[in-house]
């Protein structure tokens, strides 16, 4: 998964404002594993059911922002906490 290194330099958390980089392939393996035990809600208390293509973690390491089809989902509510994968 790669993304414009421009388009990622002013990406941001819509929620916190923190700059976000681009997830290491482990975690969004990880996290689709636990998508296909259904065992994963998003930040709108959703279950989120389609796998990912990779994410953008914030700063702070607690938050995932999907990409889905090279397309970033950079939603508050669409935002995966990452406290549900250990």
């Amino acid at each position: 998964m790669s993304i414009d290194k421009d388009l990622l330099a002013i990406l941001c958390c819509p929620e916190t404002k923190q700059p976000v980089s681009l997830a290491d392939p482990s975690l969004v393996k990880k996290l689709n594993e636990a998508i296909g035990r259904g065992g994963l809600k998003n930040k709108g208390k959703k279950p989120v059911s389609e796998q990912l293509d990779g994410g953008l973690v914030r700063a702070d390491q607690k938050i995932l922002y999907p990409i889905r089809e090279n397309i970033p989902v950079m939603l508050i509510e669409e935002g995966i906490p990452l406290e549900q994968v250990s």
